[in-house]
């Protein structure tokens, strides 16, 4: 099967250019300028932009937690990324009992059989002795070339600081790239015991029991650690100006260091959390001051950092009230689990189908970014680091056709029958969007055309991924 997207103009991370591009089977096998052939499908994108499917590096699908569970799955998750013009997406393997092997095999039991686009995995680290130390060794074997480790979650998900070194150090004598989720485990545990004996139950707590300058803190140690360590360090959802600060000096100093920040962090403040639903705003590590939204846009611009990813981890802001998803009725205990005590409110937010038309229209329809950076943020970068470049993340003969027809005049009243996530409420509802896809495609199989879906459960591929490169 051919297919001719024809007239429309392609967008890279390096330039802009009218062109066609031939999709034969699931790669792109030819871009030229003109390209006729009598037996291929045609695709007309005249006055549209073409773009490579977005990577979202940082996603939770199906995860427990707070005696609940994330309401997007492999499925619902990737029909969201879908209609916001994302094809990839990268979640985290929670470590088990057993080997990482064995929490390897499990968790792609259940995303193998129900996934609607391509995934890949990174390996929480959680607990860490000589054998586990082994084991991280042999992740690039089972496709898994990043591990993750925690600053934060005392006696849940931390590992010590000694330990973090050791990781590391294994991680980069094996080409894995370690990613750090910084924020001070020792201080929240303080300060939140103490607002809970004081009678402080509100959202906004969540916000002032994890102070910020524990994630300034603690995100120069990461890179401090990663350096001893001769290792390179990515730091996820970035929340702090001050976090901007470290990884510009931490660079400068020589150090592997990369960072990403999400939507959230651009948009929102700890302001949102006082409001009477404030609970749809809880998230970790949670929203700042509007001089950290101004900070991280700064980075953002400047090259600092180096990816918009989401940490997509959706829940119900009412989960005893069910939605109707695909013709059926959906509950899922969400966050009126914290009604009374703002620490068992289920840390995540739905994020996945928002990022690329929110940050398209704040970032490049005003000016602020060029649509080739864009294309870098949120699908060429985080491609290359994260080792799928140059299968996924651009528009390559050769490449996956992963691709997004992007209409840069369309205007929405975005929300969450538009969002499509699996979840009762969007945090960009009502806000005036201009440019969205129309058009996406996953290995040469159209996913959405103008609002429709046709996409099914199992037709993604996990992604076996390589080295990536330290951008």
């Amino acid at each position: 099967m051919k297919t001719i997207i024809k007239n429309g103009k392609l967008v890279t991370a390096e330039a802009s250019f009218l062109s066609d591009i031939l999709i034969e089977g699931e790669k792109i096998s030819q871009i030229a300028e003109s390209i006729d052939t009598d037996d291929a499908k045609v695709i007309d994108a005249a006055g549209k932009l073409v773009l490579p499917g977005g990577v979202d590096p940082h996603v939770h699908l199906h995860l427990e937690m707070a005696g609940t569970v994330s309401s997007d799955d492999y499925y619902t998750g990737g029909k969201a990324a879908a209609f916001g013009g994302t094809t990839t997406v990268i979640d985290f393997v929670s470590q088990g009992s057993g080997s990482l092997e064995e929490s390897v095999r499990a968790h792609r039991r259940f995303a193998d059989s129900t996934t609607s686009i391509d995934y890949g995995s990174h390996m929480n680290i959680t607990h860490f002795d000589d054998q586990v130390a082994e084991q991280i060794a042999g992740l690039p074997e089972l496709g898994i070339s990043t591990i993750k480790v925690f600053t934060a979650y005392n006696d849940r998900l931390r590992i010590k600081d000694g330990d973090v070194f050791k990781a590391m150090r294994v991680a980069g004598q094996n080409d894995i790239l370690t990613m750090v989720h910084a924020e001070n485990g020792d201080v929240i545990d303080i300060l939140t015991k103490e607002a809970l004996e004081a009678g402080h139950t509100q959202p906004i707590w969540h916000a002032l029991t994890r102070p910020g300058w524990g994630a300034v803190e603690a995100s120069l140690r990461a890179f401090a650690l990663a350096a001893q360590a001769d290792a390179p360090v990515y730091l996820v959802h970035m929340n702090m100006a001050g976090e901007v600060d470290q990884l510009k000096y931490a660079r400068s100093k020589g150090v592997y260091a990369m960072g990403e920040t999400c939507p959230q962090y651009l948009f929102f403040t700890e302001e949102n959390l006082q409001q009477p639903d404030g609970a749809k705003w809880i998230c970790s590590p949670p929203m700042r001051s509007r001089n950290d939204n101004m900070g991280l846009w700064q980075g953002l611009e400047d090259g600092i950092i180096q990816v918009l990813a989401t940490d997509h981890c959706p829940f119900f802001f009412n989960g005893q009230k069910a939605i109707d998803y695909e013709g059926e009725k959906v509950a899922i205990p969400g966050k009126e689990l914290g009604r009374e005590n703002f620490t068992q409110i289920p840390n995540g937010l739905p994020g996945l189908g928002d990022r690329m038309p929110v940050f398209w229209t704040h970032a490049v329809a005003t000016g602020r970014i060029s649509p080739e950076r864009f294309v870098a943020l949120t699908s060429t970068n985080p491609a290359k680091i994260f080792g799928l470049y140059p299968q996924k993340g651009c528009l390559q003969p050769g490449s996956d056709a992963d691709i997004a027809i992007w209409d840069p005049n369309l205007s929405v009243k975005y929300g969450v029958d538009i969002a499509r996530h699996r979840t009762d409420y969007n945090l960009y509802e009502d806000w005036n969007l201009k440019g969205m896809p129309v058009m996406v495609m996953q290995r040469g199989k159209i996913l959405v055309d103008h609002g429709q879906w046709f996409g099914k459960p199992g037709q993604g591929r996990f992604l076996q991924r390589l080295s990536g490169e330290v951008l």
